[in-house]
């Protein structure tokens, strides 16, 4: 795998000043350890009572700030600028996207990572409450991967995604997923296109596929300090295919599994907890040259058994652009909506 181990140090700042980075060193090491088997949860439908691969989260959020330290966090926006001239974003890997709704519901080839490009689009009547948001891939081509907004008259914050950029329809043929909130906004849900469960043909196989969840937890100041998420994802089976989980009722879903502790078939990770640098004054991550601004928006998703494999990572790179980097097990579609879940009214302080 070409990962590169990703050492807390500034999003915006240089690595001289990282001291955390000496213990990174030995797990740079042990590269034999494939980030592969972290997702791998057997999966044989419908029995799933394989062995729980899972590592429970151990503290791996432990970052118990104290409340002077969490209020520098607010958005240090263009903080720390100065030492980036070295890094230069590289492009994406070459990706051919023949099928492209295949290429999106698709794991990421492992070893690969996807650099994508997500740009917000506020024109229009809305006047930004409903912005567009488009997916690129971040390469010489930019070719377009999805596009997403939010719909209108929905009680819960409700995200259709399209593989068309002009077409942003429920109904139309292009519709690809969408991602739906609770009512405080809090817990996201993203679904593939398959239909309801009730409308569910004789064997269950056209009914939609839960595809992530995320949850969102505040701290003591709010949504100023560093965000937590955890994000919720099918596991892979042994063809490193994504499990199918189609639940057959709201107390089936990924959500009501992670909360119920049932961990079969379901894989728990992290955003990773940033490190506070006293230089910049602000809450820090190494995202490698591709993150310019600071932004709460910016986070990295990790597993608690590995956290230098950077399973996704988003942040921001100019007011409506940002970067979206994602790696084996996840897909565009689960990747794009945990972004998308990120911009979302409720959450957003910005």
């Amino acid at each position: 795998c070409d990962h590169v181990p990703m050492s807390l140090t500034a999003t915006t700042s240089s690595d001289e000043e990282d001291d955390s980075d000496s213990s990174t060193k030995p797990i740079r090491s042990e590269k034999k350890k494939n980030p592969a088997s972290l997702f791998q949860t057997g999966g044989d439908p419908p029995k799933e009572k394989k062995s729980k691969k899972k590592v429970p989260p151990k503290g791996a959020e432990s970052e118990e700030e104290t409340p002077e330290t969490l209020q520098k966090n607010s958005n240090k926006k263009g903080k720390a600028k100065k030492s980036k001239k070295k890094e230069e974003r590289p492009p994406s890997p070459v990706i051919e996207v023949d099928n492209l709704e295949e290429f999106v519901l698709q794991p990421a080839p492992q070893g690969v990572t996807v650099k994508c490009r997500v740009t917000r689009d506020k024109k229009g009547m809305d006047r930004g409450l409903y912005p567009t948001y488009y997916l690129h891939l971040d390469n010489d081509k930019k070719v377009f991967l999805l596009a997403g907004r939010k719909r209108k008259k929905s009680k819960t914050s409700n995200y259709l995604i399209s593989i068309d950029p002009t077409d942003l329809s429920r109904g139309g043929e292009n519709f690809i997923g969408k991602l739906r909130s609770n009512l405080m906004g809090t817990r996201f849900t993203v679904f593939d296109n398959g239909a309801n469960p009730d409308r569910a043909n004789a064997d269950w196989s056209n009914v939609r596929q839960e595809l992530s969840a995320v949850v969102y937890e505040t701290n003591v100041l709010g949504f100023k300090g560093p965000r937590k998420m955890t994000v919720i994802i099918p596991g892979m089976n042994a063809d490193c295919e994504r499990v199918p989980i189609r639940p057959r009722n709201d107390n089936d879903g990924l959500l009501m599994r992670w909360q119920n502790r049932n961990m079969d078939n379901v894989i728990e990770l992290h955003n990773k907890a940033p490190v506070w640098n006293d230089e910049t004054q602000s809450y820090v991550l190494n995202f490698h040259g591709r993150v310019t601004h600071a932004s709460v928006k910016n986070f990295q998703i990790v597993h608690s058994s590995d956290p230098d494999y950077i399973v996704m990572q988003f942040g921001r790179v100019a007011d409506d652009a940002f970067t979206m980097d994602y790696n084996y097990p996840l897909c565009a579609v689960q990747a794009f909506a945990i972004a998308l879940s990120s911009f979302d009214g409720k959450l957003a302080c910005e």
